[in-house]
C-alpha cells in the first residue's frame, strides 16, 4: 500500500529514506555543490518533527571493487549536522552487525547515515538478499532518490518489497514527478523544448516524443553538428555522429510534418582546437573551415532562441549550448539561461532537466529564478520518453 507523506505520522517510527547524496567533492573531501543535500531536507524533517528517527542511505561516486576513501559518505557528516543543528550518527557500513545496532539504539529525533550502498557490487545488482538486510534496519521506507530511480538497484527498487504497506515517495521525488507531468500532460503553449549535449543518440527518444507535444525544438551543443551535416552543411571537424545523419533528417522531416518549428544553430563560435585556448571566429554553422570545429551557438543564434523562448508559456530545458566548462565557449549557454530567466519572470513555466543544464543554471546563481530544477538528469529524460522508472513503480505498484 502507498502512502502519502503528508499524511503518514513517523512519531516512533525508524524511517529508512534512500537518499540522492551522490554530491561532488574536491581533493580535500569538501563538498562543492550541495543542491542535492538541500534538496533532501524537507522529507528528513517532517520525519525528524513527527517524532521519528532517520537512516539515510545513499550511494556516492562510482567505486569499482569496494570501500575508497574518497567515495565515503562519511564526508558528508558535518554538513548534514550542520543542517538539522544535531549530531549525526555515522555507520561504517550500511548493513552488517555495527549497522544493524546502531539502527537498534536510534531515539526518535536523532539522525543515521549508513556508508556508501555501492561499497556492495550486491546494490547495483539489485540483489534481493542485500535489500532484506537494508530493509532490517527500518520500520517504514521512503524513496526520496530521483536521481536513481530509473535503477533497478537494491535500494530504490527491491527493498520496497519488504516494506507492503509502509513505503511512499519522499518530497523530492513527488514533486519530480508532479513538475514532469506537468509539462507532459498540461504545458500552457507555445511549448518550446530547448536539447542540447553532445550526441543525438542520447536524445533520440526524448525528441520523438517531445514532437508530438512542442512547439518550437532549439537545438544546441555538440549534437547540432549531426544536424547541420545531414543538411548538408560543410561542418570541419565539428563533433558528429555519422550513422545517424538519416536519423537526423528523419526528425527534421517528422518535425515538419508535425508543425514543429525546428530551429539548428545558423551561426556557431569555432575554435581550431578543442581548449579554452584555441584560436577563435564566428562562422555560420553550414559553412565550418577543414581542421576547425564548432563549440558553442553564434550570436545570431543566440538572439534567434532568445526571441522564441521570449514568447514561450512553457519551457523544458536540457542540455547545454556549447562547451560551457571553458569560459570562451559558455556565451551560448549562458544566453539561453538569460531568455529563460526573463520568460519566467513574465510568467512562463520553465523545467530545468538536470545535468549540465542545472549546473549552468546553478552557476549563474539563476537557481531561484526558474520555475523548477530536476535533481535526475537521466531519471527524467527516461520519464518523460514514456519508459517505467523501477524506484517509482516499486512504490507505485503492489506487482511490481
Amino acid at each position: 500500500m502507498t502512502r502519502n507523506i503528508d499524511e503518514y505520522n513517523f512519531a516512533g517510527k525508524k524511517a529508512l529514506v534512500r537518499v540522492d547524496f551522490n554530491v561532488p567533492l574536491d581533493k580535500d573531501y569538501r563538498i562543492t555543490d550541495d543542491t542535492r543535500i538541500r534538496a533532501a531536507v524537507p522529507t528528513i524533517q517532517k520525519i525528524l518533527n513527527d517524532g521519528g528517527a532517520v537512516i539515510l542511505m545513499s550511494h556516492l561516486g562510482r567505486p569499482k571493487s569496494g570501500p575508497e576513501e574518497k567515495f565515503s559518505l562519511r564526508h558528508l557528516v558535518p554538513r548534514l549536522e550542520q543542517e538539522f543543528n544535531t549530531r549525526v550518527a555515522f555507520a561504517p557500513d550500511c548493513v552488517g552487525p555495527e549497522a544493524a545496532q546502531m539502527a537498534q539504539e536510534l531515539q526518535p529525533g536523532e539522525i543515521l547515515l549508513l556508508e556508501n550502498l555501492r561499497f556492495h557490487k550486491e546494490e547495483e545488482k539489485g540483489d534481493a538478499e542485500f535489500a532484506r538486510a537494508l530493509s532490517t534496519l527500518g520500520n517504514v521506507y521512503v524513496n526520496d532518490a530521483f536521481g536513481t530511480a530509473h535503477r533497478e538497484h537494491a535500494s530504490t527498487a527491491v527493498i520496497a518489497r519488504y516494506f507492503p504497506n509502509d513505503k511512499m515517495m519522499g518530497y523530492v521525488m513527488q514533486s519530480e514527478l508532479d513538475n514532469a507531468r506537468r509539462v507532459l500532460e498540461n504545458a500552457e503553449r507555445p511549448f518550446t523544448a530547448i536539447m542540447g549535449g553532445a550526441k543525438i543518440s542520447d536524445k533520440i527518444l526524448i525528441i520523438e516524443k517531445l514532437l508530438d507535444r512542442v512547439d518550437n525544438l532549439l537545438i544546441g551543443g555538440g549534437m547540432a553538428y549531426t544536424f547541420v551535416k545531414a543538411d548538408g552543411g560543410e561542418i570541419g571537424s565539428s563533433l558528429v555522429e555519422e550513422d545517424k545523419l538519416d536519423l537526423a533528417n528523419d526528425l527534421i522531416r517528422m518535425a515538419k510534418e508535425k508543425g514543429v518549428n525546428i530551429m539548428i544553430p545558423v551561426d556557431s563560435v569555432i575554435a581550431d582546437a578543442f581548449s579554452n585556448d584555441a584560436n577563435i571566429d564566428t562562422k555560420l554553422s553550414h559553412h565550418i573551415p577543414q581542421n576547425w570545429m564548432g563549440l558553442d551557438i553564434g550570436p545570431e543564434s543566440r538572439e534567434l532562441y532568445a526571441d522564441v523562448i521570449a514568447n514561450s508559456k512553457t519551457i523544458l530545458w536540457n542540455g547545454p549550448m556549447g562547451v560551457f566548462e571553458m569560459s570562451n565557449f559558455s556565451v551560448g549557454t549562458e544566453a539561453v539561461a538569460d531568455a529563460v530567466v526573463a520568460a519566467t519572470a513574465r510568467g512562463a513555466y520553465s523545467l530545468i532537466g538536470g545535468g549540465d543544464s542545472a549546473a549552468a543554471v546553478n552557476k549563474l546563481g539563476y537557481a531561484g529564478r526558474v520555475s523548477y530544477i530536476s535533481t535526475g538528469g537521466g531519471a527524467l529524460l527516461e520519464y518523460m520518453e514514456g519508459k517505467t522508472l523501477p524506484g517509482v513503480a516499486a512504490i507505485e505498484r503492489s506487482d511490481y
